[in-house]
């Protein structure tokens, strides 16, 4: 029997906005896949043959003598998903989708598959397979039970996606998962939804393995999670751990980047930076636009939280830890003026590395039901959910007008840094 595993393109910043290519001239690469395919490969028995097909290299629309195509996607790629869903069920095949596309909207996607994952699918692939093989039919929806146990979960067979790179654009990084679940809920974040509020880790051997597999193959990890940094939790007791395990190994570049946000970094005492510091970190992927801090620092009438953003700037370059660091614009806080404030706010701290996105209300996100009571979305062209398009209707501005502070912010904060050519090729690195 055979699986083939597809993960649909989706349009990247650049690729909705191509006028950005003329003003930020960096090293463009093409990110990895997200873990989802990876770790169910992981889990199928040995007995099944895995092919993979990433459609943003190849398109993957084209034959297969695969029994079952197996299709995982997030919410900016789920119209190509369905496109492709519909394509290889009229060429005979079975098809099953899962991700967080199809975790908060199953009713979408029902129609275009012959069984919806909903869920975290390792709870569920082995269950699935066996109604294929056993019973000749798959139910149509598959629902994992919340909060599964990570304990005894292999690592994701990343196998599949390094041999499948893009020749010209490879990743120069593949994720790490450390957890799942989130306490937390966030107004535009799925994650407390998709995988519960329950925080829930790996242990230290399964992020260290995750790392070492994707040394040997002369990659590093980016650890994008933020929740590892939730002051006396166990999640940063893990990361504790995991540095003190890498600052054993020097020489070593595992990690690209650590997830982290404003409030973390005040939060967070001087002698634990000086352990990531030891460990390999050398830059914060600092994301914006979803704690209190950088919410309101931007909105020209709270100075104190325009003044704890930049002592969490200020406190990342004294550790010796660069804060490439992401803003959303387009929250209801946001109006005409926060586009000046934010570039003023990054000249001001010195911020080399940046990027810029639109506020999105992704399906089952409190801001996704709010902002549907509201009747302010604008279009489920679900391409366009890709933090790069304008798909509501903002509150103190118009769409078009969030669009053109959105093509401000990328074009004047790359203008002068690179005229100044300050960056290295590695600096230069972004995925937009």
């Amino acid at each position: 029997m055979k699986i083939l595993f597809v993960y649909p393109r989706f349009q990247r910043h650049a690729e909705s906005n191509p006028g950005l290519r003329e003003v930020v001239p960096m090293k463009e690469y093409l990110g990895s896949p997200s873990l989802g395919i990876a770790a169910i490969a992981a889990m199928t028995p040995k007995d099944w043959t895995v092919e993979f097909r990433d459609d943003r290299v190849v398109a993957a629309d084209r034959p297969t003598d695969a029994d079952i195509v197996a299709l995982s996607f997030f919410t900016p790629a789920a119209r190509r998903g369905l496109e492709l869903a519909d394509y290889f069920r009229a060429e005979g095949r079975a098809v099953v989708a899962g991700g967080i596309f199809p975790t908060m909207m199953p009713e979408v996607v029902e129609p275009h598959v012959d069984a919806v994952v909903v869920g975290e699918g390792e709870g569920v692939w082995l269950e699935l397979l066996r109604d294929f093989v056993e019973h000749k039919r798959l139910k149509p929806l598959y629902r994992a039970e919340p909060n599964l146990d990570l304990e005894n979960l292999p690592l994701p067979d990343v196998r599949v996606y390094l041999e499948n790179e893009s020749p010209t654009l490879p990743p120069d990084d593949y994720p790490v998962q450390i957890s799942r679940g989130c306490a937390l809920s966030c107004q535009a974040c799925v994650l407390p939804y998709s995988m519960t509020r329950n925080l829930r880790l790996f242990s230290v051997s399964h992020v260290v393995g995750q790392m070492e597999q994707l040394s040997k193959a002369g990659k590093r990890a980016c650890l994008t999670e933020d929740t590892a940094w939730f002051p006396g939790s166990s999640g940063r007791r893990l990361m504790g751990s995991l540095f003190d395990y890498l600052a054993e190994r020097p020489g070593d570049a595992l990690i690209s980047y650590v997830g982290i946000s404003m409030p973390m970094i005040l939060s967070t005492k001087p002698a634990f930076f000086e352990r990531a510091k030891a460990a390999g970190v050398n830059m914060f992927y600092l994301v914006g636009g979803f704690d209190p801090i950088s919410m309101r620092a931007f909105t020209g009438d709270d100075p104190v939280s325009l003044q704890k953003a930049e002592d969490s700037i200020a406190k990342a370059w004294d550790m010796g830890i660069e804060p490439y660091t992401s803003f959303l614009l387009g929250g209801d806080q946001d109006d005409l003026g926060t586009v000046d404030r934010m570039l003023e706010f990054a000249n001001r701290t010195k911020i080399r590395k940046a990027e810029f996105a639109v506020f999105t209300p992704y399906p089952g996100t409190p801001s996704w039901h709010r902002l549907l009571k509201e009747d302010r979305i604008l279009t489920q062209d679900w391409s366009k959910y890709n933090d790069a398009n304008v798909v509501f209707r903002p509150a103190k501005m118009t769409p078009e007008q969030l669009h053109e502070g959105y093509m401000r912010l990328w074009t004047e904060f790359y203008r002068e840094r690179m005229s100044l050519s300050t960056l290295s090729d590695a600096e230069r690195t972004i995925q937009f």
